[in-house]
């Protein structure tokens, strides 16, 4: 068992990274991405209501715009101070970079100036597939044809949604004391959280007045508590970067990606999950080329969403933007591309059997580059190996088996794609 940070000594070579470390956290203490662009859960019962009876006004929503620019300074010195020539003084410097980034978007919240920083900070819908020529909208178009070939309806017959929030909270309790500690992380009922759930280091919140299905319980076991939950503890338990135990703005595309490769290990995932997670793609593109809220949210509803999961949808591609279209939100789009990065990521890191490399990847809130560049570091103790691992990465033989297989089969059908191709042009 690992012992915790307060624990352990920082060797004197460190300790300089371990102070600015401390400076960056204390830096971006007030810094609150979702909360400042969030809406009113009255607002969107208001509104849900209407829409529910065809009337489809914009919604009216207002924002409080925070005054970051004593923290834009600190992290530019940060930035300044940090510089580069080595891995860590190259995390710290990113590192704050994206807060920074975070902090001009925020200033800017409730108008188009969002725009900009938040695709900086998560890619385009149109970005390139890296080692490929296809975009995040082609995987995204993909999923959703994929999905209605198969018939998967978005509120299949075969999903009953008969779990209370209160009921899962007991549940979801039980199973995280077991796995974590009695206590490590409180399970609530929050009536005015806006997302189906949320999940911190040592707190997870369930939308309060909100039924569950079996899919849900497993989704929010793998993907909240099981990565993002656990990632902050472990976290937690680094000496020289506390700042670990945060996901900065940088590391998101990893871990959202992260939590939604967990989902498909631990068979939590559905096609009609992905095809949500696609749907919000080609949604931000369409706001990004002028659709507004409500046509936003007729096009959730016209592809089987009802009408409080259409609203919802569309909520999460206008948070902190105008409704009137040319702006979005773009964390929705960081989903897709990083379930792609990070399975990609695990496929070869089980071909050069690198095995280690996975595991370090649930040492804190990291991105996929950090796990390389900080290799050292793990090895020589500098950064702690994660004290907890999900259930799924602890039977390295299974997850091998899956990957696996993946590659093989990948092999397979790119050589029957080549044939059909070469037998088209005969």
């Amino acid at each position: 068992m690992v012992s915790s940070t307060a624990e352990k000594t920082i060797p004197a070579a460190l300790e300089a990274y371990a102070v600015l470390d401390k400076r960056l956290l204390a830096a971006v203490k007030g810094i609150n991405i979702l909360s400042t662009v969030s809406w009113p859960a009255s607002l969107e019962d208001r509104m849900i209501e209407a829409y529910g009876k065809g009337q489809y006004a914009l919604p009216e929503v207002s924002y409080r715009k925070p005054d970051l620019s004593e923290v834009r300074k600190e992290l530019a010195a940060i930035e300044k101070e940090a510089g580069d020539g080595d891995p860590l003084r190259e995390y710290l410097r990113r590192t704050a970079e994206s807060w920074r980034v975070a902090a001009e978007m925020l200033e800017a919240v409730g108008t188009e100036g969002v725009t900009a920083p938040s695709i900086q900070l998560y890619g385009r819908p149109g970005d390139a597939i890296p080692g490929s020529h296809y975009s995040n909208l082609d995987a995204a178009r993909y999923f959703v044809e994929l999905s209605d070939e198969l018939g998967a309806d978005m509120a299949d017959d075969d999903i009953v949604t008969n779990i209370s929030s209160e009921l899962l909270r007991k549940d979801l309790s039980k199973v995280l004391d077991d796995f974590f500690g009695q206590g490590v992380i409180a399970v609530e009922v929050d009536n005015d959280l806006t997302a189906k759930a949320a999940a911190g280091a040592t707190r997870i919140r369930l939308r309060g007045g909100t039924r569950f299905s079996q899919y849900d319980r497993h989704q929010l076991l793998n993907h909240e508590a099981y990565v993002h939950s656990l990632t902050a503890l472990n976290g937690r338990e680094q000496p020289v970067l506390a700042s670990l135990a945060r996901t900065s703005p940088r590391v998101t595309a990893t871990q959202e990606g992260l939590a939604v490769f967990a989902e498909l290990m631990s068979g939590a995932i559905d096609i009609a999950r992905l095809k949500r997670i696609s749907l919000r793609i080609l949604a931000l593109d369409m706001a990004l080329n002028g659709a507004d809220f409500v046509e936003v949210y007729r096009y959730f509803n016209r592809c089987g969403q009802s009408v409080a999961d259409s609203f919802h949808s569309a909520q999460r591609v206008f948070r902190g933007v105008p409704l009137c279209g040319g702006s979005a939100f773009a964390k929705d789009n960081v989903y897709l591309s990083g379930l792609m990065d990070v399975h990609t990521f695990f496929r070869w890191a089980l071909k050069e059997r690198r095995m280690d490399l996975l595991r370090y990847l649930f040492a804190g809130k990291l991105t996929l580059g950090d796990v390389m560049s900080l290799e050292p570091y793990f090895q020589s103790g500098a950064l702690a190996a994660p004290r907890w691992l999900p259930p799924w990465m602890q039977h390295v033989h299974g997850l091998a088996g899956k990957l696996a297989f993946s590659l093989f089969i990948n092999r397979v059908r790119m050589s029957k794609v080549e044939a059909e191709t070469l037998s088209a042009g005969l």
